[in-house]
Formats: C-alpha cells, sequence, structure tokens
C-alpha cells in the first residue's frame, strides 16, 4: 500500500484550482460474479474528522462490485475482536480502524485488515494526515482492502477529468474516481474536446477551440501553465500521451487529410507516423510503447488498426461489424476498447485480442470516449439518455454498472487517471 506521505497532485489541485459545488451522483446495478463478504465497522471517534472514513471504504468497495459489504456498526475497541463471532456473521474479513485529532491539527487515521478465519492480521495503516488528506486516506484504505482480498491493485484513490457543458460554457473538470472531490481546471466559452492523462498525472492534454479552430494544448495540473503542442494548419485533435510522457501522439490534417503524427510534449520534434490515403485519427499508445492503436477508413468505413510509432504497414484489429471506432488498450495489452456501431446503435465491446471473441458491455445506445481504469479491471464511458449526457462505468466482464450524473449540465469526454506515482 503506498504511503500517503508521497505527493498526491490531485490534492494540490485543490489548493491552486477553482472548485466546483456540484457533485455527482453514482447509480450502481449488478455485482460480480464471486462477491466477497466483508464487514466494514465505523472508525471509532471518527466524528473528529471532516471526513466519515468508514463510510468512504463502504462505498468503494459496493461501487466495486467485488464485495458484498456487511455494516459491522461502530467497533471502539479494535485489539479486542470476536473472529468467530464476524465469521458467523458471514464476514470473510473484518475493517476497524481509529481516528483522532492531534494537536497540531492533523488527524491520526489507523486502519486494520483482519481475517476472520485465521484470526489474523492481514494488513494495517497508521497514518496522520492533514483535513484535506482524510478522503484520500480513505480511498488508500479501500484500494489496500481491495488489493489484499482480490490481489489486484485497486483504483478508488485514482481521479478522472472529463467535460462538463451548461450551454455554451465548457468545463475542463479533475475529479476523484467517485466524482467527489471535484475541481475545475479549464473554463471556456468554446468546445474542450479528448482529455488525456500524463502518464505521472500532473498534465492534462487536450483539444480547445478556443482559437476558432482545434488546437491541442498539455496544461499543467499544479502551475496552470499551458503549452501549445500542436497548432498546424487545418485540424489538430487526439491527443494521447505515450508511457514515457516526453511525447505524444496526435491527429492532424495539415497535409489535407488526417493522419497520425507524434509530437514531443514540448511541441517539438513533429513528426509523421500514418501515411494512408484515407482518415487517420484517434490514436492510443499501448502501455509498453511499442503500438499505437488508431481509426481509420483505409478499409472502406471506419475501423481500428495497430502500428508501431515509427509507421510502416498497420494491421487491421477490428473485424465485427462495420463501424468501429475510438480505441483503448488495456495496460496489460490484452483487451481493446472501443465503440462500435450495431443496428444504428452506438455500443461500447471490447475485444480479447488473443482469441478475437469480442462482448458487448453497455446496454446504451449512444456511447462515447472509453477509459480503462488503471487496474484495467473497469471501463468509463459516455453516454446519452434522452438529451441529458452523463457517465458511465462498467466492469470489463459486464456484470457491474454505474452512472453517474449531475443537476446540472451534460458529462462527456471521461478520462481515468493513472496510479498515484
Amino acid at each position: 500500500m503506498k504511503k500517503l506521505n508521497m505527493l498526491y497532485t490531485g490534492l494540490v489541485i485543490a489548493a491552486t484550482m477553482g472548485s466546483a459545488q456540484a457533485q455527482m451522483r453514482i447509480e450502481i446495478s449488478g455485482v460480480g460474479s464471486n462477491q466477497i463478504p466483508v464487514a466494514v465497522a465505523g472508525f471509532a471517534n471518527e466524528g473528529v474528522s471532516p471526513q466519515k472514513i468508514s463510510e468512504i471504504i463502504k462505498a468503494d468497495l459496493e461501487r466495486s462490485g467485488a464485495f458484498k459489504v456487511i455494516d459491522a456498526g461502530v467497533i471502539t475497541d479494535v485489539n479486542n475482536i470476536d473472529y468467530s463471532g464476524w465469521k458467523a456473521k458471514g464476514a470473510d474479513a473484518l475493517v476497524v480502524g481509529t481516528v483522532d485529532a492531534l494537536a497540531d491539527g492533523r488527524y491520526d487515521v489507523r486502519y486494520k485488515l483482519l481475517d476472520t478465519v485465521k484470526q489474523a492480521k492481514i494488513s494495517n495503516l497508521d497514518k496522520a494526515v492533514t483535513a484535506q488528506f482524510t478522503r484520500l486516506s480513505a480511498h488508500l484504505i479501500a484500494d489496500d482492502v481491495y488489493f489484499q482480498l482480490t490481489g489486484i491493485k485497486g483504483a478508488f484513490s485514482t481521479r478522472i477529468a472529463y467535460v462538463k457543458q451548461e450551454g455554451r460554457n465548457y468545463q475542463l473538470m479533475v475529479a476523484d474516481a467517485d466524482g467527489e472531490s471535484e475541481q475545475l481546471a479549464l473554463r471556456s466559452n468554446e468546445p474542450i474536446i479528448s482529455p488525456s492523462w500524463s502518464p505521472d498525472g500532473t498534465k492534462v492534454a487536450y483539444v480547445s477551440f478556443e482559437q476558432k479552430k482545434p488546437v491541442v494544448y498539455v496544461q499543467n495540473l499544479i502551475t496552470r501553465a499551458r503549452t501549445v503542442v500542436a497548432n498546424e494548419k487545418g485540424s489538430n485533435s487526439a491527443p494521447a500521451w505515450a508511457p514515457g510522457g516526453n511525447k505524444l501522439a496526435v491527429a492532424l490534417s495539415k497535409d489535407g487529410h488526417t493522419q497520425i503524427y507524434t509530437v514531443n510534449a514540448d511541441g517539438s520534434g513533429l513528426r509523421r507516423a500514418s501515411n494512408s490515403a484515407g482518415i487517420d485519427t484517434e490514436p492510443q499508445w499501448s502501455a509498453d510503447g511499442q503500438s499505437i492503436y488508431f481509426t481509420s477508413d483505409r478499409s472502406g468505413g471506419p475501423q481500428i488498426y495497430r502500428m508501431n510509432p515509427d509507421g510502416g504497414d498497420a494491421k487491421r484489429v477490428t473485424f465485427g461489424g462495420s463501424y468501429n471506432i475510438s480505441p483503448r488498450i488495456s495496460a496489460d495489452g490484452k483487451t481493446l476498447a472501443y465503440i462500435s456501431r450495431r443496428d444504428g446503435n452506438f455500443q461500447l465491446f471490447v475485444l480479447d485480442l488473443a482469441s478475437g471473441q469480442e462482448q458487448r458491455l453497455s446496454d446504451t445506445t449512444s456511447d462515447e470516449s472509453p477509459s480503462f481504469a488503471p487496474n484495467g479491471k473497469y471501463i468509463m464511458y459516455a453516454t446519452q439518455s434522452g438529451s441529458r449526457k452523463s457517465l458511465a462505468v462498467v466492469s470489463v466482464d459486464g456484470r457491474v454498472k454505474q452512472r453517474l450524473t449531475t443537476q446540472a449540465g451534460n458529462i462527456k469526454e471521461p478520462t481515468w487517471g493513472p496510479f498515484m506515482q
């Protein structure tokens, strides 16, 4: 489990960016195939904290669909646990903890994850945090529970970025993965599209129309400084970071029709990568940096292809359906997510690259902009119901679904940030 004294850029952002009042509401449907029963107790004395840590932990674990969360009430004596009693109540594991206010204004957060079968401690945390870190401490505890009981890194302490639109007001927002702690990164009267996180989580690339044409920017989320990365003749679009964080792939129409280019993060070193007579767009790097996936109509209709970053022959990847766009590749390189048009509906699909087996994950009809969680277990995407656009999250097996909505405005163009560095 990562220590709380490591830099968490999102909390630095909170001190330097304007905050937003509206928060997201999450609706959850479906559960995992093999839920792990976990009892979560209210942390002793947690009323002194600005955040009720145990409730955030419960909400995180419930959202994942991987756990059956059992309310354990409040346990004040965390050193005297009735293991057999909790096992009899169906809990395989028990989360307990305490919060104490310190004289210097910080909060001492202590947590234990206990195995009710072996009657032993699995994991623990003891850390003093400032008020602004209490929510993060809860997310990190939930991450630890997820990892200890599934063997997979949790993604509750990660962040998301998305665009919120109210009329002609466009806002690039950054929030915790649960939609809380929402912060404003950029406001514009012109469209903002295609946000993309840098691998270290300190910057976001995006396309802004503030110059009355699409231009690619990189914005430092700590200093708010912006760099123009691509402002060539014609359209500049679809930025995607290379794994090292020093380069991006972009789609430019500077030579007459849209093709894939690579460019350094400071805007230098522009180099053409794809070379076709069609339209090549929506590049996405593989996690190992050895491939770029992209959308092209070179076969007559939009399909997804893969090439090496230096160009060369591109190989077609998608063959199901006549219209496949918006490729996103999982961190392990095994699964491709994309939007496919079938029977007039635009829906989220995933493709197992080894077997060629594809699966439809959404039951909505107007989906766009998929983005993998950094642990590869969930996909966030934008969808539309009626006139409202909202965000949705689905597990890669399609069993667990979430809908994230706000009271005002449409939210779209989601991108899931990386693990904390």
